[in-house]
């Protein structure tokens, strides 16, 4: 028997025992895999338990007393999941996003995400109920897709089991291609455009690299099951992948204050996530917010209208008036172009 048959037939067995499995036992089931020697057998088996505990497989050697024998059991509360109990309307919400991430043509781990579907598909029985909702998921690289997903597998996989990358990719701050060495710690999808997110051995610092980017990608293969690299506790793709247009990282942080009031102020949280709210006076309230590209937060604020109102830097202040004025000017124009 090979090693993977064995390993496979193992855990079945563990799975179906209702009480410990005793190491006689164990060797009488697998007489040609545990039969030798006991040195031969004993040494053979503890590789197997090592795989076992790797691939996340919960055994463990109890001792017996007067109410079960000696032997080698699974925790079951740690290796099945609970029950999820989400209601219909829930589960076509994880189909339906689920779907269109399949769709979209490139997104890593599509085989397990198609396993899940299918598992949810199963379990709800009755036809889902069709959501409402919206996703942009799709790429923004027409084309690319069937390049891109076949890096993001790669990628995908070599984050689950850290292991290093090669890359050769093509910055848009330079010309031509840079080797780069990469840790992957994780990757980030925003509007389209994927994000790989890892410690450049070349720069000595954690780099955001554009998936489409990368010209060829290879894999440690060496020692598959040894990780390469620790992902650090405190790492967080947030903190490197802007979500908003003020997190772009074109400049110092610096705090901006804003001013909501209206309708503005029941949504503040909502409309600014991560800053910090007090309240200003009645029905108002003010958020200061860490900024990284002011002009980003600038033109959300012209975006919201009268009831958004800057009180500093004054750096911030400034952008915004600039942005008003060219924005009148150009209705300025445009009126006197029809009038005429």
């Amino acid at each position: 028997m090979d090693r993977t048959e064995r390993i496979l037939d193992l855990v079945a067995l563990l799975l179906d025992a209702r009480e410990p499995i005793s190491w006689a036992e164990l060797r009488e089931h697998f007489p040609g895999d545990y039969g030798g020697s006991d040195d031969a057998a004993e040494r053979k088996f503890e590789r197997d338990k090592a795989e076992l505990v790797e691939l996340g497989f919960p055994l463990t050697y109890v001792q017996g007393d007067d109410e079960r024998r000696d032997g080698y059991i699974v925790d079951r509360d740690a290796y099945y999941l609970p029950e999820a109990d989400l209601s219909k309307e829930e589960l076509a919400v994880l189909y339906a996003a689920g779907s269109a991430a399949l769709a979209s043509g490139a997104f890593p781990g599509r085989d397990d995400l198609a396993h899940a579907l299918r598992k949810i598909g199963f379990f709800a029985g009755q036809s889902l109920p069709t959501p409402r909702v919206r996703m942009e998921l799709g790429s923004v690289h027409e084309g690319q897709e069937k390049e891109i997903s076949a890096r993001l597998e790669q990628l995908w996989d070599a984050c689950a089991a850290r292991k290093w990358v090669d890359l050769t990719y093509a910055s848009p701050k330079q010309a031509g291609t840079t080797q780069r060495r990469v840790d992957p710690y994780g990757l980030a999808l925003r509007r389209g455009a994927w994000t790989l997110v890892g410690y450049c051995h070349l720069r000595k610092e954690l780099r955001t690299f554009h998936v489409h980017r990368i010209r060829e990608l290879k894999v440690n293969t060496a020692r598959p099951r040894t990780p390469d690299f620790q992902v650090p506790a405190d790492f967080s793709l947030e903190a490197h992948v802007a979500y908003f247009p003020w997190q772009h990282r074109f400049h110092e942080q610096e705090e901006v204050v804003l001013h909501l009031s209206g309708t503005l102020a029941s949504r503040a949280a909502s409309l600014l996530p991560g800053a910090t709210l007090e309240p200003a006076e009645e029905g108002a309230v003010r958020a200061r917010l860490p900024v990284t590209f002011v002009d980003g937060l600038m033109r959300f604020c012209l975006a919201l209208g009268p009831d958004c109102r800057v009180e500093g830097p004054e750096r911030a202040q400034a952008r915004l008036r600039e942005m008003a004025s060219r924005i009148v000017s150009c209705h300025d124009d445009s009126l006197d172009k029809v009038s005429t």
